[in-house]
């Protein structure tokens, strides 16, 4: 099975918890759902460094402290997304830092579970799970 190691980052905004995710770029994404930034781990390379640095590369987002989501499986790729969360820079700016990807935002929540993919849905309850967030937040 494929692995994939990537990274929710949040922070807390005048509307709430928001996500860092991102769009695939292509006319063949166009409709695609969006995911968390992610990539291979290059030979030898920690699941851990691999998801900071594919953060790095797609949004331009550097991250801090990190802890494990555990991991996702996509039911039609049949890929493994291993997944960590920590708080976003006070001053990120995510940008468009690879070709892979169109868009890169902070999304609340909400947005969060209507455009990820929805085999990536899990990561985000666990995230809630992780902050000792209610259900509804």
């Amino acid at each position: 099975m494929k692995q994939s190691a990537g990274a929710l980052l949040y922070r807390y905004s005048p509307v709430g918890l928001e996500v860092l995710i991102v769009h695939p770029s292509g006319n063949y994404n166009r409709r695609a759902p969006w995911s968390i930034p992610k990539g291979l781990p290059e030979p030898g390379e920690a699941l851990e460094t691999a998801a900071r640095r594919e953060v790095l590369e797609e949004t331009g987002v550097a991250t801090a402290d990190l802890i494990s989501l555990g991991s996702v499986v996509l039911k039609k790729s049949r890929k493994e997304i291993y997944c960590f969360a920590g708080p976003a820079p006070a001053d990120a700016v995510p940008r468009l830092a690879s070709w892979e990807v169109d868009r890169a935002e902070f999304v609340t929540l909400d947005a969060a579970r209507q455009l990820l993919h929805p085999d990536q849905g899990p990561l985000l309850d666990r995230l809630r799970d992780v902050l000792n967030l209610p259900r509804g937040a």
